[in-house]
């Protein structure tokens, strides 16, 4: 037992060092006692930059890259395999495609409510229907999910093509959807963060809820009904849960880790990375 205490230790100080890091880091390098003066509440200009705009954005990108090894985890899980990634069945492009409508449909709500709103919906959505596709279809093990996200993922990403190509003019610069698309973390208030820190709380106690399960799925289909699992079930919410979590990390981040996702490296480095990609 003493060993998973020593590794969450050295995991939770890495962490700390990083974010610590992430703040100082910038065109104009502070130091960790300027960081400290800001955080007691210092009025002087510098100070007031780091409270306002550099730590609110460097923890909102921990936060997000959390976001991403939960959701990582849970479709590990699920198809037992640690080259599965958060955007493995389709999330990635629903969610691409709502930013795209959200960037470039005229709507009656602010950008800055909408394209979070819809990033959330379209990421959320492509799963639903991945797992509605893959149900009508007969095919509702894992193997059939990732057929079904794959078919998805094309439909939508073609969508979104259509769309760029369809609605975008003069006024509207493509420089912008591209921009969301590959990925960033925005500058957010501290109440927008107190937000997304409480989302990122609920989806850990939601990761938690479905650890013991996931623990028992990873011994195989047959071993988890002998234990009296419906694999059935347990896959469709524990995908669904996953899509949540990573509907959450792209509504605030983008599509940010798209490209480190299909590193062949161990889970933890990968995560790491998650994590190194989004403090940058």
């Amino acid at each position: 037992m003493r060993e998973p205490i020593h590794t969450w230790l050295a995991l939770g100080l890495a962490l700390v060092l990083a974010i610590v890091v992430g703040a100082c880091a910038g065109h104009d390098w502070a130091t960790p006692a300027d960081l400290w003066r800001a955080a007691a509440g210092d009025q002087a200009l510098r100070s007031r930059l780091l409270v306002e705009w550099r730590i609110p954005r460097v923890l909102a990108a921990a936060l997000v890259g959390g976001l991403l090894g939960l959701g990582g985890v849970i479709f590990q899980g699920v198809f037992r395999n640690p080259l599965a990634e958060p955007y493995l069945l389709g999330s990635a492009g629903g969610a691409a495609l709502g930013a795209t409508v959200a960037l470039l449909v005229p709507l009656a709500m602010p950008q800055s409510v909408l394209l979070p709103l819809l990033a959330f919906a379209g990421a959320w959505g492509a799963t639903v229907l991945v797992i509605g596709i893959s149900r009508v279809s007969g095919a509702v093990d894992a193997a059939g999910m990732l057929l079904a996200g794959v078919a998805v993922a094309a439909i939508l990403g073609a969508l979104r093509s259509f769309l760029m190509l369809a609605l975008s003019d003069e006024t509207v610069s493509l420089q912008i959807v591209l921009s969301w698309v590959l990925g960033g973390v925005q500058t957010p208030s501290w109440p927008v963060l107190g937000l997304l820190t409480l989302i990122s709380a609920g989806c850990l106690g939601l990761t938690l809820l479905l650890a013991g399960r996931l623990d028992v799925l990873g011994l195989g289909e047959t071993m988890a009904v002998a234990f009296g699992l419906n694999v059935t079930r347990f896959i469709a919410v524990a995908v669904l849960a996953g899509s949540v979590v990573v509907a959450a990390a792209v509504a605030f981040g983008g599509l940010v880790a798209l490209s480190l996702i299909h590193i062949s490296e161990p889970t933890r480095l990968r995560r790491i990375s998650y994590a190194v990609f989004c403090l940058k």
